[in-house]
């Protein structure tokens, strides 16, 4: 057995030296490990925020959903041309509204992907062999006198200029990776032709824009697989002297040695720009990282701190299928620790970065980071991961006439969770208040020994707050540290196969956990009697399967996993899920053993899944979960404030555009209490906006200290939380503690039970299938024709008007097409029509197995009390359905207490 060092207990040896010395220079190391020096007195410009594009995040309207989006703050994606056949979803004009609604700004096209094959029109260049209509884009095998690929770009700049609500926020990338398999791969023999073929590309998209009086389009290019400086010269040389210089200098960074050598391909090219004397463009890499990135924040970090320096954008590169942000979220609207990476990096809007030395720069899987400092807001950010040693940060530069004579300090911790595993709030690893600065400078000692996580602090003035680690227990173990019977650990080399893999928490898993002897033992000490949820995380590859979990030898309870993504060799039992179930357990030491048999003799279904980690975590009183302010975001004149007394380092929200927003997440759909503590000057009003939707309004009645709680039903997942205020409160915190108890004002409907209309049928599924639906039951043929329909009799508890959240709990594994590696998965659409009243829809996302169920949230407003409900799509088929459960938005009214 290997001892398991945690954080949590590592950072109790934390130091704060309030000393005059200053940072370490650049490589020095401390003796315990890697040093990490920030000075927040030098800034080096302000935040960018763009290295965390994707290419085909964005799937369908609401794939990913509204919360998470927003919360990942994307500001840049690129994605397929509109009616493009490369791939069935990741329309650019289907997502904008979702891209655009808060954060985004570019909204990236590639042209080419306009043709179904990879490479794109067989690898070969297009001649004039085809008329294009350009109201339709569809074509006759004609030659017109018209370069084909010309009539193409005409047709995608066509729908652009008149179908976008945004087309002036649009780039347009003609060509993606000429360098590669597309057209041009013979730089010696196609060069002419190439410039030429941009040339007639940029004049025909520039055309197209000035017939629709929408001024300059904006271009990218070359788009190269990797820096390719010979090519970069000639093309750059042809661009000015023919004035079709792109907006957009592009190329591609892929690879384990790029992180490495990135930073001297950027200047290189900002060289080459010099000696043309070309004024500096724009630089998107709009493919960066390899599958051993994605999910992985501190691999993440290490792409994100280059980025950032070079004040620079970057997309994560399009490994797998479009939808869920390039592997960085979970399930149908959950964060994985990916996203919480994504959302960290995004909390920085409005600040100023700062000079950070790591240990070396332009090295491979070694400590970086990214610092910044807030300002209007008095709040100091460091983000940072991607070492395996011990690490000690070196602060400096914390000005007295922001942050006074003393700080407050907070340090989060997010860790590896698989691709599609769930994570949690990043939980609070140290807290220390009232810390005296000497001449601006923290020292912080950090035993750091996980290489795949990453952290964040957080400095302040200090606050009036009550923070504080531990608030709700939780434990963890790695797989390969429990005690293993008919089972083999595995090395999960991060360099192995070229970056195609995606990584296991600690370097190793758990796999032929394929006997009914297998089992993997778990000893753990629990503080009291309670109920603890236990997860795991591990790899469930294609279908869904089942373990059990017995305590103490006895009280077997059966853990259900959702399949996961196994279409190809780097897939299968790397793409790790995570599962979740609820037990009891008393006060005191307690064996945990995960076993794929009950009776020791016969294999539960699909029993053959990868362990990775397992977690513990107390939910006895509902895992009550705090979101401080310092941790919000803030839009409108919301701001931090530390002039109040008694409300020191609290959120003054006040005015009419006045908002702060939290992200917070819930293990499970259902209701929850959600209060606001706050103080207030005078009598006062806060409107509180859940997803999109105002839910509650909270009074305070005069002056004072107040907790307003409103009891409101949340997603799986992740949920935007918006606060707004116009006479003005002053926001300590929002926290969510479950109430499982309330889950009895929803009503749950089994498929198999509805009203079924036309070619509607009940599937059914074996116990050998794994499958997740309840009562091995569900329904099949939703859709395809509006006579395809469901219907659900309004009955007592959604039998009045009123906002309801419908949890769907659906399948879809549909594919089509094919392509050499992008699963070509496609989001189904589910329409619900009260009769009588309006209609909603959303867009379901992949779940690999048709038998594998996820659960997907739509947002309803019922303006009858006996209208039935229908569902189906007239269009296409809509997903299977398992169940669906209905549920009012709020429960009774809001309450408010003096605090």
């Amino acid at each position: 057995m290997h001892t398991v060092v945690r954080l949590t207990a590592a950072l109790a040896g934390i130091t704060l030296a309030a000393t005059a010395l200053a940072p370490p220079p650049a490589g020095a190391a401390n003796e315990s490990g890697d040093v990490l020096a920030v000075d927040f007195a030098r800034t080096t410009g302000a935040f960018r925020g763009g290295a965390t594009g994707t290419l085909y995040g964005f799937g369908d309207d609401g794939a990913p959903t509204q919360a998470l989006i927003n919360g990942a703050h994307i500001t840049n994606t690129s994605q397929k041309a509109p009616y493009g056949t490369q791939h069935p979803s990741g329309d650019a004009i289907k997502v904008e509204d979702g891209f655009f609604r808060k954060h985004g700004k570019d909204m990236y096209i590639y042209v080419q992907d306009y043709y179904p094959d990879w490479p794109y029109h067989g690898g070969r260049r297009p001649g004039d062999s085809r008329t294009y209509h350009q109201a339709d884009g569809t074509y006759t095998v004609t030659p017109n006198g018209v370069w084909d690929y010309l009539e193409v770009v005409e047709f995608v700049t066509e729908a652009v200029a008149t179908t976008s609500a945004r087309p002036r926020d649009y780039v347009f990338i003609p060509f993606n990776e000429p360098d590669g398999g597309n057209w041009y791969r013979d730089w010696g023999g196609l060069r002419e032709t190439f410039l030429a073929d941009w040339k007639a590309t940029y004049d025909t998209i520039q055309k197209v824009y000035a017939r629709h009086g929408l001024g300059h389009a904006r271009i990218g290019g070359p788009g190269d697989t990797r820096w390719q400086p010979e090519r970069s010269a000639d093309f750059l040389r042809y661009a000015k002297a023919n004035a079709v210089l792109p907006d957009v200098f592009i190329w591609h960074e892929l690879g384990i040695d790029n992180l490495r050598t990135f930073r001297s391909h950027y200047a290189d090219y900002r060289r080459l720009e010099k000696d043309l004397g070309l004024d500096p463009m724009h630089v998107n890499i709009t493919e960066w990282g390899m599958l051993r990135d994605m999910g992985t924040p501190g691999q993440l970090i290490q792409w994100l701190s280059i980025m950032e320096d070079l004040k620079i954008d970057g997309q994560t590169a399009y490994w797998n299928y479009a939808g869920n942000l390039s592997d960085n979220s979970a399930r149908a609207n959950a964060a994985n620790a990916g996203w919480w990476m994504f959302k960290w990096y995004g909390d920085l809007e409005g600040s100023q970065t700062v000079a950070v030395t790591p240990p070396a720069l332009n090295a491979v899987d070694t400590l970086q980071g990214v610092g910044a400092i807030d300002v209007a807001n008095k709040r100091a950010t460091v983000l940072y991961g991607g070492g395996g040693n011990p690490v000690s940060l070196r602060l400096s530069g914390l000005d007295h006439r922001v942050f006074g004579s003393r700080v407050d300090v907070e340090v989060r911790e997010i860790t590896l969770s698989g691709a599609e595993g769930v994570s949690g709030t990043p939980s609070v690893v140290k807290v220390l208040d009232g810390v005296r600065l000497d001449r601006g400078t923290v020292n912080l000692d950090v035993p750091t020994y996980d290489r795949y996580a990453a952290y964040q602090v957080l400095i302040t003035p200090e606050q009036d707050r009550t923070l504080a680690t531990g608030a709700v227990w939780t434990a963890s173990s790695e797989a390969e540290h429990t005690t293993l019977t008919s089972a083999t650990v595995y090395d999960q080399d991060p360099k192995a196969g070229g970056g195609w893999k995606f990584l296991a928490s600690g370097g190793r898993d758990v796999g032929s956990f394929n006997r009914p002897t297998s089992r993997a033992e778990w000893s753990v000490t629990v503080p009291r009697t309670g109920r603890y949820r236990f997860q795991v995380i591990g790899g469930a590859p294609g279908v869904p399967g089942r373990h059990a979990l017995f305590v103490d030898d006895a009280d077997p309870t059966i853990v259900q996993y959702t399949a996961n993504l196994a279409l190809t060799s780097y897939q299968k039992w790397q793409y790790r899920g995570s599962a979740e179930v609820t037990i009891p357990l008393t006060a005191g030491r307690h064996t945990l053993s995960l076993r794929a048999s009950l009776d020791g003799v016969s294999l539960l279904p699909n029993a053959d899944i990868t362990l990775d980690k397992f977690l513990l975590t107390d939910v006895t009183d509902g895992e009550p979960t705090s979101y401080p302010a310092s941790t919000l975001r803030f839009a409108g004149g919301a701001r931090l404030t530390y002039r109040s007394p008694g409300a020191r380092g609290h959120a003054d929200i006040r005015g009419a555009g006045a908002r702060a927003d939290a992200y917070v997440h819930a293990w499970e759909t259902g209701y929850h209490d959600l209060s606001l503590d706050f103080r207030s000057t005078a009598a006062t009003a806060a409107e509180v906006t859940v997803n999109g939707r105002r839910v509650a309004t909270v009074v305070a009645p005069r002056r004072g200290s107040w907790r307003s709680t409103v009891r409101l039903h949340l997603s799986q997942g992740i949920n935007e939380v918006e606060v707004r205020s116009t006479k003005g409160i002053l926001l300590q915190r929002l926290t969510t503690t479950r109430a499982a108890g309330a889950d009895t004002a929803a009503v749950t409907v089994e498929a198999e039970n509805v009203i079924r209309r036309g070619a509607v049928s009940v599937a059914r599924y074996t116990e050998a299938s794994g499958s997740n639906a309840s009562g091995l039951a569900g329904l099949g043929h939703v859709g395809n024709g509006a006579a395809n329909t469901f219907e659900v009799p309004r009955r007592p508890g959604f039998d009045r008007p009123g906002d309801y959240d419908i949890a769907v709990t659906y399948a879809n594994a549909e594919l089509g097409g094919s392509h050499d590696y992008n699963p070509q998965v496609i989001d189904r659409r589910l329409n619900v029509t009260e009769t009588g009243g309006g209609s909603t829809h959303a867009y379901f996302r992949y779940t690999y197995a048709w038998h594998s169920f996820l659960e997907r949230t739509i947002p309803v407003t019922l303006s009858t009390a006996d209208g039935p409900l229908v569902f189906g799509n007239p269009d296409a088929y809509a997903p299977d359905i398992d169940k669906i459960t209905i549920a009012p938005v709020t429960l009774g009214s809001p309450t408010t207490v003096p605090r």
